[in-house]
């Protein structure tokens, strides 16, 4: 079945202890207020002006500090199994919501679902 996906998002990974200088950081080198997340409170973001892409900044609970990148989709498990077939291994399924998944040099990315009608011929990669 047909569906779309495109790479959305940049997200700055940090541990907790320097989280509030990174965010300070980044809102500053983008120039975008970096707004507090309610439904996922260990993330900041913003759309980037001009740009269909956005930046996070997002509290590590652990782990060392990186970016990686998310991946917009309007179906999860057509793109995930695309992602598969393209050399990625899933890692976690969070919040029952999206998926962490590995590429094949080892680097983590996430895939999300979009709202349906989100994605479209004219902003993302349409998958046959």
């Amino acid at each position: 079945m047909p569906h779309y996906s495109r790479i959305y998002k940049a997200v700055v990974d940090v541990p907790e202890e320097v989280h509030d200088a990174e965010l300070a950081f980044w809102q500053g080198a983008s120039g975008q207020a970096l707004h507090h997340i309610e439904r996922y409170p260990e993330y900041h973001g913003a759309r980037l002006p001009g740009e269909a892409f956005g930046l996070l900044v997002q509290k590590l609970g652990e782990g060392p500090s990186g970016v990686h990148l998310d991946i917009h989709t309007d179906d999860l498990d057509a793109e995930v199994a695309r992602l598969e077939r393209l050399g990625a291994t899933r890692v976690s399924h969070v919040n029952g919501h999206w998926w962490v998944m590995r590429d094949p040099a080892g680097l983590l990315f996430c895939v999300i679902p979009d709202k349906p009608g989100t994605l479209n011929d004219s902003n993302a990669q349409r998958w046959d």
